[in-house]
């Protein structure tokens, strides 16, 4: 497996894996967290000209896709239900899918993130449970909750530096 940053060009094949993890989790019981207009294009578009985008390939084709944003994410400022284990610099892990073809995909995504940035982030969905146990089977600590920009509730994840 390798992961490289995204370019224009891998648009199309990174709306094909949001369209299968939409499917994959409203059949596994979470039909609500990424809705049929998210991620979109554009959002999608701005983060691969970020530079914050990037794909996860095996034999030259696109497994699996995930941003990985450096710095303090405003939705991280407040959490209720607990408290982050630290305030350390880190880098948060968002829009993280696989095409469910290979298995091992989430968890190298997950590991090469470790290794950019020591200290990660993370959120979910209370229904995504498989999110959940990759998160929790690859270090990731419940910390309690926060609110994204449209006021919905995730459970919030951390990791610290020493993997």
């Amino acid at each position: 497996m390798n992961i490289r940053p995204a370019t224009p060009a891998d648009l199309p094949a990174l709306m094909e894996i949001f369209a299968l993890a939409r499917r994959f989790m409203a059949e596994h019981g979470n039909p609500g967290q990424w809705p049929t207009s998210y991620p979109d294009g554009a959002l999608m578009r701005g983060q691969i000209e970020s530079g914050v985008c990037y794909v996860c390939e095996v034999g030259g084709e696109i497994q699996g896709t995930f941003c990985l944003i450096f710095g303090d994410d405003p939705t991280y400022e407040v959490i209720l239900d607990g408290a982050w284990p630290d305030d350390a610099p880190y880098a948060t892990i968002h829009r993280l899918a696989s095409a469910g073809k290979r298995p091992g995909v989430g968890r190298f995504c997950i590991d090469w993130c470790g290794r950019q940035a020591g200290t990660l982030r993370a959120d979910t969905h209370a229904d995504n449970h498989v999110m959940q146990h990759l998160l929790e089977s690859t270090g990731f600590v419940h910390c309690g909750t926060i609110y994204t920009d449209d006021g919905t509730p995730r459970m919030a994840y951390w990791r610290g530096g020493a993997q």
